[in-house]
């Protein structure tokens, strides 16, 4: 697959919230996730990891209220898509969170993922 067509598929399985699919079909057995400084987790190894910390986070969402996620933007072997997400959080309450997520390809699949936020 090519960047864009990966870009459009991931962008395909967010929009329908199958977060999971997404890590199992389009990254790379070792790829990497990165979130803001300070952030618990700050840099997550490897898809199984990569799917760990997917689940931890469905498990503290209460209510899931709305969600968006931008069309991507491509240059060679990056593309990023803005993302939203209201919600009822565990311990958090509601609030809304929006963020820009920049995503590396490698050999067809994607090898790195880093999200800007403020927390």
């Amino acid at each position: 697959m090519t960047t864009k067509e990966i870009a459009n598929r991931l962008v395909e399985l967010c929009r329908k919230g199958q977060h999971e699919e997404a890590y199992k079909e389009l990254f790379a057995d070792n790829a990497v996730a990165l979130e803001p400084e300070g952030f618990p987790n700050h840099e997550v190894k490897g898809k199984a990891a990569l799917l760990k910390k997917n689940e931890d986070f469905g498990k503290m969402v209460i209510e899931m209220h709305d969600s968006s996620v931008s069309d991507p933007i491509v240059a060679g072997n990056h593309f990023s898509v803005s993302m939203m997400i209201d919600s009822t959080m565990k311990e958090q309450g509601r609030s809304k969170m929006e963020e820009i997520c920049l995503y590396e390809v490698k050999d067809g699949k994607i090898v790195k993922e880093q999200f800007f936020y403020n927390m």
